[in-house]
């Protein structure tokens, strides 16, 4: 009896041949290119560093497009993008110690917002693993720890033979839902050295996918059919599983109004009669969604900003669906779905009963409403305006990328994506930087459309050294910096708090001029000019950056506690 785990794929007589007799010069290095390019890599991001050098050597000799920024912890942003706009493992490949050290904050995001980046980092000589002190640069007791809070997995290779399936094994654990980040070390020595191991000619590429339960669909599907005002709130897992369109069909098959949250914006069309928008940091919103006697939760764990600040407290009957297995039920109590979206929302598609409701529309409408007279009470025209503003001139298939900005936390709420995956912010871990070379790695993945990017000016102090990037690549972004002399949202919190902000208030440079002296063409514009010229910049090709100076405020929060 033959059973399926004993056929093996024979080599046919070429591989034979090219397997008893590789190529001289190769190193440990090239095992690394050789085995992301069999397993289907075709760009890596990255920043070369004394102990990587046999990893950057062997490049030269693969097929693989590099992407050089000029700090770690950007190229971890644009790797992070690169596999949100494609749905691929990005490789992103590190030096030692300080080099490795500097793209935790990038990996932090890509955990939060769960994409796919798989970062490869030397390590110091083999001798050196295991925390004794040989005093090697860039040394650590155990660098592999710092990432272990991080990364979905982490894979310390020792010998040549162990880097093809420590990376492979890390490609399918950063593509298993949820995605994530993984880590990868090769120490120098074994980069370095000459191999004799056959050339990697292919890789299984293929994640495990995860399904739901069978006796959970059944009950979530019975309560869903049954409910009398049941309500969708849709996050991230919906838009990384590529869920929308599955999730559309569900709403409508139950007449079930949709929220999503900051990271699932695009998951619901904007306009469609059930769509409650992405107005979640809203008590009218919050308050309709309290009243659900069934709450479907699809790919987010209710955190603090897809709660109100935790303020958020459903009385019905919660059904939650999160392929991350630690957020499950982390906030509220709830009929837990371990599973992808996508798989999860199929099952519940072919086993729920449709339902009626000729009110569903018109109490999206009001709620729609009650928001838009409150923010229209406060006199914030000029934010209204400017998000409008890049709203017009963004071509409606054209991806942004947002940093940790008022106008950012505006466009959380307010901005139509315009489709799934095409609105990309730093809220998942909240740190600053994200936009400009985030923005720089979607230009990579998909060089057939503009793409923006949003910061302020204290979040793009951090990231002006990649307009070198984007000037040496030609990459097609489009930078809107809005200017406003300091850190901003917090300038408006330390006033609100203690009367009075410290700290910051920034001295900054001419981004226009700075601009210019990268080659990369600036304008300085007003609210009045800011659709003209950000739409001409995104029509012209390569880099550009676009300066408002504008200082702009916040809707007040309507979360108890909040005044």
């Amino acid at each position: 009896m033959t059973h399926d785990h004993d056929l093996v794929l024979r080599p046919t007589p070429a591989q034979t041949e090219a397997a008893l007799n590789p190529p001289p010069g190769r190193s440990g290095g090239d095992l690394v290119v050789e085995t992301l390019a069999g397993l289907g890599a075709t760009t890596v991001f990255g920043l070369p560093g004394q102990h990587a050098l046999g990893m950057f050597d062997a490049l030269r000799r693969s097929d693989l497009r590099y992407i050089g920024l000029r700090v770690e912890n950007n190229a971890g942003f644009a790797a992070d993008a690169y596999g949100r706009i494609t749905g691929e493992a990005a490789p992103l490949l590190l030096s030692t110690g300080p080099g490795a050290l500097t793209s935790l904050a990038a990996l932090q995001e890509a955990a939060a917002a769960s994409a796919p980046v798989l970062a490869i980092s030397s390590q110091v000589p083999t001798a050196g693993l295991g925390g004794g002190r040989h005093g090697y640069l860039h040394e650590l007791p155990d660098q592999a720890a710092s990432f272990r809070g991080v990364a979905k997995s982490v894979h310390t290779v020792r010998a040549q033979s162990q880097i093809p399936s420590a990376i492979e094994a890390a490609w399918k654990s950063a593509l298993s839902a949820p995605h994530g980040p993984v880590w990868v070390e090769i120490p120098q020595d074994v980069l370095l050295a000459e191999t004799a191991i056959p050339v990697v000619t292919g890789g299984d590429a293929f994640p495990e996918e995860l399904p739901p339960r069978p006796e959970l669909t059944a009950v979530a599907a019975d309560l869903l059919s049954r409910a009398a005002r049941p309500a969708i709130i849709a996050g991230g897992g919906v838009v990384r599983a590529d869920a929308s369109g599955k999730l559309r069909q569900l709403a409508e098959r139950l007449r079930a109004p949709v929220v999503t949250t900051p990271g699932g914006k695009g998951a619901f069309p904007w306009k469609h009669p059930l769509s409650l928008q992405s107005w979640i940091e809203d008590r009218h919103t919050t308050d309709f969604l309290e009243d659900a006697d069934v709450l479907l939760v699809v790919g987010s764990g209710l955190g603090e900003l897809s709660s109100n600040y935790h303020t958020f407290k459903p009385r019905g009957r919660v059904v939650q669906i999160e392929a991350d297995l630690g957020k499950l039920e982390s906030n509220h109590p709830a009929l837990g779905i371990h599973a992808d979206a996508r798989l999860a929302l199929q099952a519940l598609l072919e086993t729920v009963t449709p339902r009626e409701d000729a009110t569903a529309a018109d109490r999206v409408r009001e709620v729609l409403a009650k928001v838009a007279d409150r923010i229209a009470a406060q006199e914030l025209t000029l934010e209204q305006d400017v998000l409008a503003s890049v709203r017009k001139a963004l071509p409606a298939d054209s991806p942004s990328f947002w940093d940790m900005t008022i106008l950012a936390y505006w466009a959380w709420s307010a901005f139509d994506a315009k489709g799934p995956n095409h609105m990309h912010s730093a809220q998942g871990a909240g740190g600053l930087g994200y936009a400009f070379p985030a923005a720089l790695g979607a230009a990579a993945a998909d060089p057939t459309r503009p793409v923006l990017a949003v910061s302020g000016d204290g979040g793009a102090l951090y990231s002006i050294a990649e307009l070198a990037t984007a000037r040496q690549y030609d990459l097609d972004v489009t930078w809107l910096i809005v200017d406003d002399g300091g850190y901003g949202i917090l300038r408006e919190y330390m006033t609100d708090a203690f009367g009075e902000a410290t700290a910051t208030e920034l001295t900054r440079p001419d981004y226009v001029a700075l601009a210019e002296s990268f080659g990369v063409p600036g304008v300085r514009t007003t609210p009045e000019n800011l659709e003209q010229d950000l739409a001409k910049a995104l029509q012209a090709s390569g880099p550009s950056v676009v300066l408002l100076p504008a200082v702009l405020r916040m809707f007040a929060p309507t979360h108890p506690g909040s005044d």
